[in-house]
Formats: C-alpha cells, sequence, structure tokens
C-alpha cells in the first residue's frame, strides 16, 4: 500500500491511496483542472481511480467531486448527511455509495473502515484503511479527539493528523473573532498541541510515517507542526512530513516487513 496528497489545506484537500490495483481518491476539493495536473505530477490518471471517498461536504472537500466523478464515471461514497449537503453542490453523480460510519466495507482491494469525528459538519467521518497487511490512519478535520478516534488509529502503520493552526498564531491573527471561536472550538479544528496530545495517546510503535496535514497558510507554519508531533512520538522533527497545499506530498510506501 502506498498514499499521497494532491494538496491539503483550507484551498482544497485530495489524498490517493494506492493498493494492488485498487487506488482510491479521499476527498476531492481541488478543480478539476489542478487535481488531474497533480494527478499526473504522481504519474496517475483518472482513468486509474476505483472510486471517490467523500470525508464530509465542506467547500475545501468537495469542490470537483461533481466534475471528476462524471467525466469518468467513478462511484463517490459518502455518509447520508454528507449526501444531503453536498447533492446540490456536487450536481448529479453517475453512481453515489452510502456508508455508515459506524461500519466497515470494502472498494475492491482495500478494506475501509469509517468513523464519526466532532466537526461541524453533517455526518462526518474520516477513515482507516487496510489491505490486511497495513492500516493508514486518516484525519484531517476534527476540532477534538475522542477515545472513540484513538482506539480506531491504534496499531496503523501510517498516519495522516491534522495540524491546522498554532493556537496563538489563531489567537492574535487577522480572523475575525467569529472564525477564531469557529476553528478553536470542540468542532472546529485541531491544534499542533491537540493534535500532539491524541498522537501520543497513539501506540507509535508500527507507524512508518506521519504526516502532518490540513495546515493553516495563516495560522499555523511547517516547521511548528513537525516540532509538536514529534516531541510526541520522541523523533526528530525532520522526520514528520508535511502534506503542502501547493506541493502536496509525494508517493509514501507502507510495507508489512518494516522493522
Amino acid at each position: 500500500m502506498r498514499f499521497a496528497c494532491l494538496g491539503s489545506g483550507s484551498r482544497g484537500n485530495a489524498f490517493l491511496v494506492e493498493c494492488g490495483d485498487t487506488t482510491l481518491m479521499i476527498d476531492c476539493g481541488l478543480s478539476l483542472k489542478t487535481t488531474l495536473e497533480r494527478m499526473a505530477r504522481l504519474g496517475k490518471t483518472a482513468d486509474s481511480l476505483s472510486a471517490i471517498l467523500l470525508t464530509h461536504e465542506h467547500h475545501d472537500h468537495v469542490k470537483g467531486v461533481g466534475l471528476l466523478a462524471r467525466r469518468f464515471g467513478l462511484a463517490v461514497w459518502m455518509t447520508a448527511g454528507t449526501f444531503r449537503q453536498c447533492a446540490e453542490r456536487a450536481g448529479a453523480l453517475p453512481r453515489v455509495e452510502l456508508f455508515s460510519p459506524h461500519g466497515a466495507f470494502e472498494i475492491d482491494d482495500v478494506m475501509v473502515t469509517p468513523f464519526p469525528v466532532p466537526h461541524d459538519a453533517s455526518e462526518p467521518s474520516q477513515f482507516v484503511l487496510s489491505n490486511g497487511a497495513v492500516r493508514l490512519g486518516i484525519l484531517t478535520d476534527t476540532g477534538s479527539s475522542t477515545p472513540h478516534i484513538e482506539d480506531a488509529l491504534q496499531g496503523c502503520d501510517g498516519l495522516i493528523v491534522e495540524c491546522n493552526h498554532d493556537r496563538d498564531m489563531l489567537l492574535s491573527g487577522p480572523y475575525p473573532e467569529p472564525l477564531k471561536t469557529r476553528i478553536a472550538g470542540a468542532y472546529g479544528h485541531l491544534d499542533n498541541v491537540a493534535a500532539a496530545e491524541l498522537l501520543a495517546r497513539v501506540d507509535p510503535g508500527n507507524l512508518q510515517h506521519i504526516v502532518a496535514a490540513h495546515l493553516s497558510g495563516a495560522n499555523n507554519t511547517p516547521a511548528l507542526a513537525r516540532i509538536a508531533l514529534s516531541e510526541a512520538v520522541g523523533c526528530t522533527p525532520d522526520w514528520i512530513q508535511v502534506a503542502d497545499q501547493e506541493d502536496g506530498l509525494a508517493w509514501c510506501a507502507l510495507s508489512s516487513n518494516w522493522v
């Protein structure tokens, strides 16, 4: 199994997960043109996609899903709550598959285990994806951690975790007060310290890759996110990877033989 990122941040999010002949896109928050260009940068075409998985209906996660799904005849998997909220925004989709955030399901070679998260969306979920040998956890939009989230992420071989903001930068920054309150709230986005505290409660023994994602361009820096997460697991900051808004993240492989 391997994974990559087309871009992550408030201006659009999309990840790729490849396992055998199966390639899934997790969220599609970039324009169609940008999505295709960045897939090509990773050596992939949209024809190779098996399906699209949506975490929730916010614009930075669904902006391009309608155009991409219609052009390439792709199934889009989402919760019923997400579907109700994004149906008008995405337009008619060639195939919609609804799932419960409390039950696992398979898409070809990949077992998908969704889990609910506290975020200001309608029935949002995040995912653990597995091929039976390795597990990748994705947690990009949650205002706070929960015991259920931490249980779901135990034993992962790779982990993508939201580090949206540095709290001091957010509070002293230019955003209007209502937006600051929303971002910092229990249903907003994880700050660096909260992400590190979550990571410290997840057994790091299997982790081959830790990726900081969904960083705010105005209220965080890659250096601050790396320091926070590295201190939580006792590694050097340069071992923590960052999914960038413009450059995304190159392919990262997960091996069952990793030591």
